[in-house]
């Protein structure tokens, strides 16, 4: 299989700045792998290091991102899901370079082994777009409403190939074939108000992907669709990933989003990692009380008539002002005086690739059902 904009013969003119190693020839038409078949021998394309991301304001140092550490490889689907506000989409723009200048950022970013965040302003630019792609939340808002899609979309290839107008025209019609776009050609010239969320949401799927990325970063990429449009969505992303060969980072409040094509699962909360594993351990056997807590507040369609939800109480802390020991702490069923005065580190639990940040992770092994604590709790509460 031909990629759009992919001749049989090497394209000479293709720009290719040094991003350390040569990308390696992919495989097409593999067939998709499940949610939770391992990496295999795959190459490792992002090394997320301690990030930590804070902004100065007037009442105080907002501490968005605190030491989060990830690494993905090639075709591997990496969920992170946290509350608004947990700092999942700013450490995904720390990746992407779209952080204001007032941004204090620590950690690393590698790319195939270079650091992204010590490469020139010149070289980001390069990177973004080309070998890293993102797909934003709202495409009415990242999308220019002056501008017809075609243009927007050669300007993606334009940016970063040394092919005509034409040429990058013909990558753009391809592409919106490929995400899936009735009369790609003649929608060239339609703007971004004339088509509906879900078929702007293929478009910036096709813009991400248009220089055959080696990552994809989707950021809430499913906000604001009805179900059905979302289903439609995540298979084409995936659909896509595969045509590519590209890793996904795909970001969501939404476990339902992710159970299903994620391999591994990041869980944040308060701007920090808080659990990490297997798609499976992850959601059948959480060992953080947020995870189970998030789980147990899914309404499931096996419920008893009349079952009451299981929400977790309160609120999530102040970034600027956190709260000693574990952030999570205020509202744990599970929390005690040493929650409260230390904050716990990520240790391994029960399985090697399976870590959380609790002192309480035992106990949550021991349960069959860890929901179970925010039952009793939310009961205890409604008497």
């Amino acid at each position: 299989m031909t990629l759009p904009g992919q001749s049989s013969q090497p394209d000479s003119r293709r720009e290719v700045l040094d991003f350390g190693s040569a990308r390696p020839d992919q495989a097409q038409d593999a067939p998709r792998e499940g949610p939770n078949a391992r990496t295999g021998g795959a190459e490792e394309v992002l090394r997320v290091e301690d990030l930590t991301v804070s902004f100065p304001t007037d009442d105080g140092l907002v501490r968005a991102v605190r030491g989060v550490s990830y690494a993905i490889h090639e075709r591997e689907v990496l969920g992170i899901v946290g509350e608004s506000g947990s700092g999942k989409s700013v450490s995904s723009m720390a990746v992407m370079g779209l952080l204001p200048r007032s941004a204090r950022i620590s950690g690393r970013i590698l790319y195939r082994g270079d650091d992204i965040l010590a490469m020139s302003a010149r070289r980001q630019r390069g990177l973004r777009g080309l070998r890293i792609g993102m797909v934003f939340q709202d495409p009415m808002t990242a999308l220019n409403p002056v501008h017809t899609v075609g243009d927007q979309l050669a300007e993606a290839v334009l940016s970063h190939q040394l092919v005509s107008r034409r040429g990058a025209l013909v990558q753009a019609q391809e592409m919106l074939d490929l995400v899936g776009i009735p009369q790609a050609r003649a929608r060239l010239r339609s703007y971004p108000h004339e088509f509906s969320g879900g078929m702007r949401q293929r478009v910036m799927i096709a813009m991400a992907v248009i220089n055959r990325p080696d990552v994809i970063i989707a950021d809430e990429p499913t906000t604001a669709l009805d179900v059905t449009v979302q289903a439609q969505i995540l298979e084409k992303l995936l659909e896509v990933k595969d045509a590519v060969g590209a890793a996904i980072v795909l970001i969501t409040h939404d476990l339902g989003v992710i159970a299903g094509i994620a391999h591994r699962v990041l869980v944040m909360y308060a701007g920090r990692p808080v659990e990490i594993g297997d798609t499976d351990a992850i959601f059948y056997q959480p060992r953080m009380p947020y995870t189970a807590g998030l789980l147990g507040s899914i309404p499931a369609l096996e419920s008893a008539s009349g079952e009451r939800l299981r929400p977790i109480t309160g609120s999530p802390p102040s970034l600027i002002d956190l709260p000693p020991g574990c952030p999570f702490s205020p509202r744990c069923p599970l929390a005690d005086d040493r929650c409260r005065s230390t904050e716990p580190e990520l240790t391994q639990t029960d399985a090697a690739s399976h870590v959380a940040a609790c002192h309480h992770w035992p106990r949550l092994a021991a349960e069959s059902d860890p929901t179970t604590f925010f039952r009793i709790e939310s009961e205890g509460r409604s008497r």
